[in-house]
């Protein structure tokens, strides 16, 4: 085991979450001592992974994998009620245990299916992509998708534990890394310039899983959202500046049905969320010009159908993120200070769209 790096989210219930290498024979350990029944998790791209890690963990304890559909199609109540199926036949406890292997989607099953279980058990994340590592097993935000939106359904669960193991990123391809790095760029834009100067420093480097760059910039990500979560879990104030570039970067993919990667949407969403800013009076035209710059370095889209925005109006008036009716967008007032913007008038909100549609 190489050096680790430990960061705590001191919520009401305070978690730590381990950075290193070779890190992942330490799972056990992160597991609840009274747990004899552990279900994993996991998608078919992970079922020899999956079945070594069952064999490492059992022991006096009884391992039962679940292999759920890819990516956001694992994101369902079907595939849900799959798991408490299998756990149910098992009679898991309370007392036991389930592990999130995968990328984010997993771990938002895997947590929303631990937080209804009996009312909740424990929950393990073994994140094994980017975005999983830097976003979606950190925050104790779980959910599944329905045909109205992404994630309008789930629980705020905290984890015991998470494990980020960066060897598990090893096989990703660049394409996949890239897709995760936008919430990393995210956090730099809202919270951690340090990112930012990196990736402009040298973006190959910031986005290659042996480099020093890529475990700082991973490592800054995660420790933001830690401190961001400790002090607001269930987004009643500053955890909602986590969602800049969400609000049509979730209409997006719902507009593409989830074939396009999370990342993807997101980035555009953050393009839009700065010219919104721009607009707005609020933001620089050299720090909205300074996403474009950094996410197009990375090779991530700027720009949607020009067409799409009565669609995807439609779906941000629906979206979670919407309270009373009002529409809600995280803005810049500078870069790491971000703001509330509500209720914008619409013609500022389609002169925005304007600047990505094309």
């Amino acid at each position: 085991m190489t050096d680790v790096t430990t960061i705590t989210v001191s919520a009401d219930a305070s978690y730590d979450i381990t950075v290193g290498r070779g890190i992942l024979s330490s799972l056990g350990e992160a597991l609840p001592p009274a747990a004899r029944k552990v279900l994993v998790i996991h998608p078919p791209t992970l079922a020899e992974q999956a079945e070594r890690l069952r064999a490492q963990l059992v022991g006096d304890r009884e391992v039962l994998l679940a292999e759920i559909p890819d990516a956001e199609a694992g994101k369902r109540i079907e595939v849900a009620a799959f798991c408490w199926q299998v756990m149910g036949k098992a009679d898991f406890t309370r007392t036991d245990a389930v592990v999130g292997f995968g990328g984010g989607a997993v771990t938002d099953l895997a947590g929303f299916v631990a937080a209804t279980w009996l009312r909740g058990v424990e929950v393990v994340q073994v994140p094994t992509t980017v975005l999983g590592m830097v976003d979606a097993a950190v925050g104790g935000k779980t959910g599944v998708n329905t045909a109205e939106g992404k994630n309008l359904v789930g629980a705020f669960w905290t984890p015991r534990a998470v494990v980020c193991d960066l060897d598990l990123l090893d096989s990703l391809s660049r394409n996949e890394r890239v897709a995760g790095y936008a919430e990393v760029v995210k956090a730099g834009f809202i919270w951690a310039p340090e990112i930012l100067d990196l990736v402009e420093a040298d973006a190959e480097a910031a986005i290659d899983p042996h480099g020093d760059a890529f475990r700082r910039t991973i490592e800054l990500a995660i420790d933001m959202k830690a401190r961001v979560v400790g002090e607001d879990l269930r987004e009643a104030g500053l955890r909602e500046i986590l969602n800049y570039g969400h609000t049509l970067g979730h209409a997006i993919e719902h507009a593409e049905r989830y074939r396009w990667r999370h990342g993807a949407a997101i980035s555009v969403g953050m393009v839009f969320a700065a010219e919104l800013s721009r607009l707005a009076g609020r933001l620089p035209d050299a720090a909205a010009q300074r996403h474009r710059d950094i996410l197009e370095s990375l090779g991530l889209p700027t720009s949607y159908r020009p067409g799409a925005w009565p669609q995807l109006l439609a779906t941000m008036q629906r979206d979670k993120k919407s309270r009373g009716g009002m529409l809600r967008f995280i803005v810049l007032d500078d870069i790491a200070k971000p703001t509330v913007l509500r209720a914008p008038d619409e013609s500022l909100l389609f002169a925005a769209y304007q600047e990505v549609g094309g």
